[in-house]
């Protein structure tokens, strides 16, 4: 860990404050372009952005381009015609985001990205930012996938080839081929003898990954475990798995309020703890680090820990949304 991220993860309110006196009598003000605040994850990493940047002392304002990638790149636009001291945004498009970046490089204003790398993720490593960018803060999908896989090499069947179903989110998410590269290496690596029966998309949603699930474990009933990209999917999924009388295991993705509930009454088997309001206050803090000190080194990736997550750590993952 570098000694900047150090610094970074280590700076509390009481340094904040400090920070915000030293700058000076102008009132700092930072925007936040979130995705689609319809979702409760992204709610949750604009209410920590919010939330640090109130602590900081810093106006914040917060714009929701419901889930538009027009509607997004305008909202950019308009903070920049604010002349806001810095931006943070949680790209719907990371390729056509580019543009953006270097827009907003050109009004040599901080940027923030969150949750998703910009350019081409076939092309680019997460830990390869884009060099527009003062800092990438994000989970690595292809390592939140691993953990899962890891979760799922523990629950599977010795002694025989093991029926897995991917229900994988939206179409077009480069999240799905991530989480999906990482599940299967773990797997690899686990040395663990497999067949994926199905993988089919959905919309993230709950009633979506029902209707999945319902319709693999029609055709494949003897399915031994359900990889569900994300855990409203999961909890759908797990009601088809009952209905069926399915014995099948169940792993999600984010550590969300009704997974961890589902973890905790044994309707589900596992998840993967993602935190998004502590990447919304990671992501204001290296944008305000950036904004109160422009020779902060840009570039930088901040990871945000998910760690694996089954009823027997289930306390140790806060949910977040």
């Amino acid at each position: 860990m570098s000694k900047f991220r150090k610094g970074l993860l280590g700076v509390g309110v009481a340094g904040l404050l400090l920070a915000a006196s030293a700058v000076g009598a102008k009132e700092i003000t930072v925007g936040y372009v979130a995705a689609g605040l319809q979702y409760p994850f992204n709610v949750a990493v604009a209410k920590g952005f919010e939330d640090a940047a109130k602590a900081a002392g810093v106006k914040a304002i917060i714009l929701d381009p419901k889930t538009s990638v027009e509607k997004q790149g305008n909202a950019i636009d308009d903070l920049i015609s604010q002349k806001v001291d810095g931006i943070a945004f949680l790209p719907l498009d990371g390729v056509v985001a580019q543009s953006w970046a270097d827009r907003v490089a050109e009004h040599n204003i901080p940027l923030v990205s969150v949750a998703t790398e910009l350019g081409d993720p076939q092309k680019r490593s997460i830990q390869d930012v884009y060099p527009k960018l003062a800092a990438l803060v994000a989970s690595d999908e292809v390592h939140t996938g691993y953990n899962a896989g890891e979760i799922a090499a523990k629950l599977l069947p010795a002694g025989r080839v093991a029926n897995i179903a991917i229900v994988e989110g939206a179409p077009g998410y480069p999240q799905v081929w991530q989480r999906t590269k990482g599940f299967k290496e773990a797997l690899a690596k686990e040395g663990v003898k497999y067949r994926i029966v199905a993988s089919q998309p959905t919309d993230w949603t709950a009633e979506k990954g029902e209707a999945v699930c319902q319709n693999i474990l029609t055709a494949h009933p003897d399915v031994d475990l359900f990889y569900n990209q994300a855990d409203d999917m999961v909890i759908g999924c797990a009601r088809a798995v009952r209905a069926a009388g399915s014995k099948a295991k169940l792993v999600g993705w984010g550590g969300s309020r009704l997974g961890i509930n589902a973890i905790k009454a044994g309707e589900v088997d596992g998840t993967v703890c993602v935190q998004p309001e502590n990447m919304g206050q990671q992501a204001f803090k290296a944008l305000y680090a950036a904004v109160t000190n422009p020779q902060t080194q840009k570039g930088r990736f901040i990871e945000i820990a998910t760690p694996g997550i089954t009823k027997e750590n289930v306390s140790s993952c806060i949910p977040q949304w």
